[in-house]
């Protein structure tokens, strides 16, 4: 079963957080974490990511 559609507001502020489980890394090397701040720099200030 899919979740609810998330509800947007005009100009709203969202928080965003990454956490592995059992405290193992999200991204396997800095590589993956740049690949990662790359994305989200790219897609940060879109209508809809």
């Amino acid at each position: 079963m899919a979740r609810p559609l998330r509800i947007e507001y005009p100009d709203a502020v969202y928080h965003v957080s990454n956490y592995g489980l059992d405290n193992q890394r999200v991204f396997p090397s800095a590589k993956y974490f740049d690949a990662f701040l790359e994305a989200l720099g790219r897609n940060l200030f879109s209508p809809k990511c």
